[in-house]
């Protein structure tokens, strides 16, 4: 949009309180509230940043909303913002820097330290020290035997494995223990986390002081040590905070560097630091940039949460209609000079700034390959069994984290060719975008699992149709990131490399799962084999991957396979 086409769609508007949203297509642009939203959508026509000056340039319409309220105005734009993720404003990212610990919804649920997650687990966290948190699973693990091994790992074992050995896990996997008898471990892993310290610190002082009394000294101190780390768990640290009288307090701390800002909370509960949180946040430009990234988070942040008693901040937020619903709710706000609220303001300031210094992976990236931050990076995989059940993944991650509505799959031909296969699925999705016919978002970054071979197939399918998006591709012997330029050994402890991995991994998986569900599908020789019915059938597939994998297996392989008699392997063998 011009100038002209801003001043005309604005003397369109009312001169009321509420919510204007640029927009092009059906992408949202940026969302914000207004007083007036006449006088405030007029005032675009003359930019005071060049961020804002490409938004408006790209804005192809303006939208909006009245509301009864200046408050109203103010919780409707952050819903907004939550809900598009609008490239042009400041926004709240969930931060994935800190640890969770998850056990999974398996039969035999397995425990772990992660940022990331099953679909279906239970979740414990986040929690702030990862040292203290592995030191406390292990313990668990040493406790009441819960496996901490992969899937792969776990299935179709004959013996267990060295983890049974060390006493870290009880194997459920050789029935070397009962479901019931392993749930009731799982719940007393579940009661620790819960806040029932006793579930774990018990079982630890009794082996301790069976230790020392054996005179193994050794074995007592470092079972003295975990003790500790498991009795301090749950205590939050023991600082204390401020004004007992105000049962929630919040400390805001807000740095910024480049195009990036990180904003660190602090939470006291009933005079108690009881947590420590950070999140991304895209700084804004101007001079007051704190100030804006504030007025920006509060809202965000709180407009769905309860709020404190108390917020302390660094400085003032400046956001009147802040304020007011601030004030409304009953929330004192101070910026402290000093004393103890000052410390811990100090305190915060701290966290957000060793944040801001340590580039998120999306940064990282976008730094590594000299582009703009690759917000939206597409994945993509082909999985195939001999040229048989050939398909592809296509998996989507925004701001470094699975949007699993976006995930698409595709059936490809039927060919034993992986160039093939991949030119034909990246030449697909890229059909779909440039004929309009994909509802998602043109990524930023295409992301190949695979080696040059396979990268070059994918951008001979980009130029072939004209999608003009940047792609690489993350190869897995040595994780060699290819791009058009050459090939990279980034750095292990790279966040940028461990993006690629994840996308790349999730790609895989997405893959693998949809061929297998395919190829189970299918018709295949062991249908007319007599004693293998559906069940058994999926089982040999999946255990050796196709039927000349079942075709080359041993007698001692194939019996090895849960439902496979003497007589069913002869029967396979005189089949195949």
């Amino acid at each position: 949009m011009d100038a002209d086409a801003v001043r005309a769609r604005a003397n369109d508007l009312p001169k009321e309180p509420g919510v204007y949203q640029f927009e092009a297509g059906e992408t949202v642009l940026y969302v914000g509230k207004a007083v007036d939203l006449r006088d405030r959508v007029r005032s675009y026509a003359d930019p005071r940043g060049e961020r804002i000056r490409q938004m408006v340039d790209r804005a192809e319409r303006v939208d909006f909303a009245v509301t009864d309220t200046e408050t109203q105005a103010l919780l409707l734009e952050a819903n907004l913002i939550k809900r598009h993720q609008p490239r042009y404003n400041v926004r709240l990212k969930d931060d994935k820097s800190y640890p969770l610990v998850q056990l999974t919804d398996h039969e035999f649920p397995r425990i772990e330290v992660t940022r990331d997650p099953e679909d279906g687990s239970t979740v414990f966290g986040p929690f702030t020290n990862k040292g203290r948190v592995e030191t406390v699973v292990k313990a668990l693990r040493e406790t009441y035997g819960i496996r901490g091994c992969s899937d792969h790992k776990y299935a179709n074992r004959d013996r267990p494995c060295l983890d049974y050995e060390m006493g870290l896990c009880t194997a459920p996997c050789t029935d070397e223990i009962g479901a019931e008898a392993y749930r009731e471990d799982v719940e007393s892993a579940v009661r620790f986390f819960e806040g029932e310290t006793g579930a774990l610190a018990e079982p630890l002082r009794r082996e301790m002081e069976a230790a020392a009394q054996e005179q193994a000294f050794e074995r007592a101190a470092s079972l003295r040590d975990r003790l500790d780390a498991v009795e301090s768990f749950h205590e939050g640290g023991g600082e204390a905070v401020v004004n007992r009288e105000e049962d929630r307090v919040d400390v805001l701390g807000v740095a910024v560097e480049g195009d990036s800002g990180t904003v660190a909370r602090l939470h006291s509960e009933d005079g108690k630091l009881v947590d420590r949180e950070r999140h991304h946040v895209d700084a804004p430009e101007g001079e007051e940039r704190v100030a804006s990234v504030l007025a920006a988070f509060i809202p965000q942040f709180y407009a769905d949460r309860t709020l404190p008693d108390a917020l302390l901040l660094p400085e003032r937020h400046g956001d009147e209609e802040v304020a007011r619903w601030l004030e409304a709710e009953g929330v004192a706000v101070r910026v402290p000079g000093a004393g103890r609220e000052a410390t811990l303001v100090d305190l915060a300031l701290k966290n957000a700034r060793r944040k801001a210094g340590e580039a998120d992976g999306t940064t990282a990236l976008g730094r590594k390959l000299r582009i703009d931050r690759p917000e939206r990076i597409e994945g993509f995989d082909v999985s195939h069994a001999q040229g048989k059940a050939v398909v592809g993944s296509n998996v989507a991650f925004v701001d470094g984290s699975p949007e699993k509505s976006d995930y698409r799959r595709k059936k490809l031909d039927e060919t034993n060719d992986d160039y093939a296969n991949m030119r034909e699925l990246v030449r697909w999705r890229s059909l779909r975008a440039v004929e309009g016919r994909d509802d998602r978002p043109d990524p930023d970054l295409l992301l190949i699992d695979g080696g040059e071979g396979q990268l070059g197939a994918a951008r001979d399918a980009l130029s072939e149709v004209g999608w003009d998006v940047p792609a690489i591709a993350l190869a897995k012997d040595e994780e060699l990131v290819i791009t058009p330029g050459g090939v990279h050994d980034w750095d292990d402890e790279d966040p940028a490399l461990h993006l690629v991995q994840r996308v790349r991994d999730e790609a895989h998986r997405f893959a693998v799962q949809y061929h297998q569900t395919l190829r189970d599908e299918v018709s295949t020789p062991l249908d007319d084999v007599s004693g293998v019915g559906p069940e058994l059938r999926k089982r040999l597939l999946r255990r050796f991957g196709s039927v000349d994998g079942v075709r080359a297996a041993s007698r001692e392989e194939l019996a090895g396979v849960e439902g496979v008699g003497e007589a069913t392997a002869d029967a396979i063998e005189r089949a195949l």
